[in-house]
C-alpha cells in the first residue's frame, strides 16, 4: 500500500489537473471549496479521477455526501444539531470535524472538504 505522502502527492496532482490551481496552492489544509475554488460539478470531476487514478470505486454519495442539512433534526437555528454530527461523523469518518464540532455553523461546512481528507480517503479505500 502506498504510503500518505505517495498518495498526497498523486490527489495534488489530480486537483491540480482537476481545479486548474498551481500545485503550491495545494496543501493538505486546503479546503476544496474556499481555498482551491471547487464548485459542485468539480466533485463529480474530482470523483472520476481519483477512481482513474487510483484504480478504486467510489459510490455515490461516499465520498462528498448528499442531503446532509436536509433533515430538520440535523439542523437547528442555522447550526448542525448534535444529532446531526452524528450522522456526519458517520457518513464522513476521514474528515477531520474537531473544528467543525467546536462551531458547527452549516456555512462552514465546505471546510470539511480538505485535500488531507481526499488522502484520507484514498488510503482507507486503498487499505480495504
Amino acid at each position: 500500500m502506498p504510503a500518505y505522502e505517495e498518495i498526497f502527492e498523486k490527489v495534488q496532482s489530480t486537483l491540480v489537473d482537476a481545479l486548474g490551481v498551481d500545485e503550491e496552492d495545494v496543501t493538505r489544509e486546503s479546503t476544496l471549496q474556499g481555498d482551491l475554488g471547487a464548485e459542485s460539478i468539480d466533485f463529480l470531476d474530482i470523483v472520476f479521477r481519483l477512481e482513474r487514478n487510483f484504480g478504486i470505486k467510489i459510490p455515490r454519495g461516499e465520498l462528498f455526501p448528499e442531503n446532509l442539512v436536509a433533515d430538520p433534526e440535523w439542523i437547528a437555528d442555522g447550526r448542525m444539531t448534535s444529532k446531526g454530527l452524528a450522522e456526519l461523523k458517520g457518513r464522513l469518518p476521514f474528515a477531520d470535524l474537531s473544528k467543525f464540532e467546536a462551531d458547527p455553523d452549516i456555512e462552514k461546512m465546505g471546510d470539511l472538504y480538505t485535500v488531507d481528507m481526499l488522502v484520507n480517503y484514498v488510503q482507507s479505500k486503498l487499505a480495504a
